[in-house]
């Protein structure tokens, strides 16, 4: 079975690296020029690996143009592994590959569909998600599902943490959908309209901290946005703070002042006012240590 693969981030590299082990190495690799790689914090640089492997590369930042498509159409695979790939791909591209175009997404199916779907699982405080391999179509992640494991989310799951949960999975799964592609398995069953959801993109903005939310709102906020991706940040005296690592202090009337204000420090770092009366106590952080009693911003002027 001839397979291409296209990605570009870290869970591409493992799951690239987890075909070639089990000695289903592609044929072709899709991937991002490194010019480009601003455009994932978690990129990875798959050219080493696949040349070690001799894989056959193109070098793409639109898998839609009609360049990479003839490329892909000269390779004529039976089956395209999408892991880690920004762009939608579009009925030309789907086309091209036989047995169409296999996907990799980080949750549930049909739940959490869309983008930035590691830190939305955080955020919204889901109990359960889980890893799926399904048909790419004309919609958002929803074509029907070849593959899925589900797995319980952490009470303080990080992205990290997530992130190599969801990897771990991939490793393994990527290698039994060829297994089951080549042995000419059912292709999967379709979802259930009824339960889909759609997360939003998230960008490196939306770390930014308000205070005012309720302190597990935040703590929540930290776990999620941290690495592999940018982080949650606030200001101080227009000086950037990015927090790394943070709990609830619960304790709620004990301090008093004003809402994002810097009560005290503690032996791991100090303590900030938040918008239920809770404090959040910052352990971990790149930048300087706010003053107590400081206030803490969104880096605009308080008026």
């Amino acid at each position: 079975m001839r397979v291409a693969f296209v990605g570009t981030v870290e869970g591409s590299r493992i799951a690239l690296e987890a075909l070639i082990a089990a000695g289903h190495a592609p044929g072709l690799l899709l991937t991002l020029p490194a010019a480009k790689a601003s455009r994932h914090s978690d990129h990875a640089d798959l050219l080493p690996i696949a040349h070690k492997a001799g894989i056959a590369v193109v070098e793409t930042d639109n898998i839609n143009d009609d360049a990479t498509l003839a490329s892909l159409r000269q390779f004529a695979p039976d089956v395209v592994l999408v892991v880690g790939w920004s762009q939608i791909c579009h009925a030309p591209f789907r086309s091209v590959a036989s047995r169409g175009c296999l996907g990799f997404h980080p949750a549930a199916l049909p739940r959490l569909r869309g983008r930035g779907v590691i830190p939305w699982t955080i955020i919204r405080n889901e109990t359960v998600t889980g890893s799926t391999f399904f048909w790419l179509d004309d919609g958002v992640d929803s074509g029907h599902v070849l593959l899925q494991r589900l797995f319980d989310v952490a009470s303080d799951e990080t992205a990290r943490t997530l992130y190599d949960k969801h990897t771990r999975n991939l490793a393994e799964m990527v290698v039994e959908a060829v297994e089951r592609l080549a042995t000419g398995g059912p292709d999967g069953t379709e979802q259930d309209e009824r339960y889909a959801s759609y997360c939003a993109r998230r960008t490196e903005a939306d770390g930014l901290i308000d205070w005012h939310s309720p302190a597990a709102e935040i703590e929540r906020l930290v776990r999620a946005a941290g690495d592999p991706y940018p982080g949650a940040f606030t200001f101080f005296r227009d000086r950037k703070i990015v927090v790394r690592r943070a709990a609830v202090h619960q304790n709620a009337g004990r301090y008093i002042g004003l809402t994002g204000q810097v009560q005290v420090y503690t032996k791991a770092g100090f303590l900030v006012l938040c918008g239920d009366g809770n404090c959040l106590e910052v352990m971990d952080w790149q930048g300087d240590r706010p003053a107590v009693h400081g206030k803490l911003t969104n880096g605009q002027p308080q008026l």
